[in-house]
């Protein structure tokens, strides 16, 4: 609904004027034409000439209100079934009852980032989807101590590290906790095989994507380094609570700017602000502490911790290297889905504690009405932005 209103009503999702960042630095007309740039979207061009060349059949080969339309639904189709993968994950994964799953489910669904990417077609959008769904899966064949096939992992590492190159590292690290696999020889030796053979599939098609000038690679990789890393007037420490952990999940407010797409038509663009409040503050520290208490509580749980370590990869990426730090509120698809997901796994561990469970219900559920108010009235905002600028 959402989707349809904003594809039918604004130019936004859509605008061949308009290349990048017309809101919160989302480059939607450059994925969906070239699919980014090759250095840190290495196989994504392909995937999204398959969604542009769907959405033109759709339109009669005009970039018209109906394709974007296509495009809307499309993400709208993709958020949604991550949303049903996080369901599963609960219900199948961790067996909590239904009451608190959909609790769970329902506070998730209302992050900014599920709300933002079920419109937007960009890479994040896709990447939520195929993290989530391979999360589940390896989850799954970890408890029925069952091996990775190399064939899954090849498609995982092409999807998701084809994507976003540097996600690729996080569809092996289920397979450090596959049974037994450092004490057999055998089964080590196995394991290598198949990251072998899925690391070679996946370089191959980058290379063949580089032209097989991987010279070119490294030199880009390191103009986008310095482009997106150099540190900005906000203190570090607020970009990393306002617009890392709290911008996926709590909306600012916003702060809207002049841009111009260098051929001379100018726009308006959107982007989020730092927290001006100490409400929000409170919010993302109880949830980050809800995290962290997952944590310490299922620390030996060989499931937490490839969430856990997942998580630590784009910690490591953007709060210690603050590659993208000060747009960070974009790279939710990456990591936010560990977040309703560990929740549960809180829950799990006091399944035999009926007052800790009772206290958890309310604090999520204080949380969750806290948020949907939040973000109802930052995405009505959004919709008066919209009004004003891209009718």
């Amino acid at each position: 609904m959402l989707g349809t209103v904003i594809a039918l009503d604004y130019r936004i999702i859509f605008d061949n004027r308009i290349p990048w960042d017309a809101y919160f630095s989302f480059d939607n007309r450059a994925i969906v034409m070239t699919g980014g740039g090759f250095e840190r979207h290495p196989l994504s061009n392909y995937f999204f000439n398959w969604i542009k060349e769907f959405a033109l059949l759709f339109s009669h080969g005009k970039k018209d209100e109906t394709f974007r339309l296509v495009l809307a639904w499309c993400s709208n189709f993709a958020v949604s079934l991550s949303l049903v993968q996080v369901y599963k994950y609960l219900k199948n994964i961790i067996t909590l009852p239904k009451k608190i799953s959909l609790l769970i489910l329902f506070f998730f669904s209302f992050f900014s980032t599920p709300i933002l990417l079920s419109f937007t077609p960009e890479t994040y959008t896709y990447t939520l989807l195929f993290l989530v769904l391979f999360n589940y899966y390896a989850a799954l064949k970890i408890r029925k101590e069952e091996k990775i096939p190399a064939i899954a992992l090849a498609l995982a590492a092409v999807s998701i590290g084809g994507l976003t190159v540097t996600n690729v590292v996080k569809v092996y690290i289920p397979l450090l906790f596959e049974k037994n696999v450092f004490r057999n020889w055998r089964k080590f030796g196995n394991l290598v095989l198949r990251v072998l053979i899925s690391v070679s599939v996946f370089v191959l098609l980058f290379l063949y994507r580089l032209d097989f000038k991987f010279l070119n690679f490294l030199n880009k990789s390191g103009e986008q380094y310095e482009k997106f890393s150099n540190p900005k007037v906000t203190p570090i420490w607020d970009m990393i609570v306002s617009w890392f952990f709290g911008g996926n999940m709590l909306f600012s407010g916003f702060v809207i700017k002049d841009y111009h797409n260098k051929k001379g038509f100018q726009y308006k663009a959107l982007f989020m602000d730092v927290y001006t409040s100490w409400i929000p503050y409170v919010f993302v520290a109880a949830v980050l502490l809800l995290v962290l208490w997952s944590f310490a509580k299922n620390f030996k749980n060989k499931f937490v911790q490839i969430l856990m370590i997942s998580f630590l990869v784009d910690i490591a990426i953007h709060c210690v290297l603050k590659f993208g730090l000060h747009t960070s509120y974009i790279y939710g698809g990456h990591f936010i889905f560990v977040v309703p997901v560990l929740l549960g796994w809180l829950f799990y561990g006091y399944k035999d504690s009926p007052k800790i469970l009772s206290f958890l219900y309310v604090t999520v559920s204080v949380l969750f009405f806290y948020l949907a108010f939040n973000n109802v009235f930052r995405m009505a905002e959004f919709f008066n932005f919209l009004e004003m600028y891209y009718r």
